[in-house]
């Protein structure tokens, strides 16, 4: 059956949030983290700079793929239960 258009635009920005070395090892990441991740324990980890990483997460954020919430001056990133689900089927196909 045909997607329709709002459907086929929001799969297609889901795929091209994910279409950046960085944003997507920034999901792996994320997705890993049970508590949540803040950009602070990003950056150094990726050796990009702090408005990269916030940048790439505002992309991530904006495709539904994490949610975040805010803790004193800290905002924390975790992942969404579809990004979790797309993450697998990529982990599954590869084997």
């Amino acid at each position: 059956q045909p997607l329709t258009e709002d459907a086929l635009a929001a799969d297609v920005g889901t795929l091209t949030a994910l279409g950046s070395d960085t944003r997507y090892e920034i999901l792996r990441l994320v997705a890993a983290s049970e508590t949540g991740v803040c950009v602070c324990e990003l950056e150094p980890v990726l050796g990009v700079s702090q408005g990269a990483v916030s940048q790439a997460l505002s992309r991530l954020f904006g495709a539904g793929l994490v949610e975040r919430r805010k803790e004193g001056r800290w905002r924390y990133y975790t992942a969404t239960d579809r990004a979790e689900k797309l993450l697998g089927v990529l982990d599954e196909t590869r084997q």
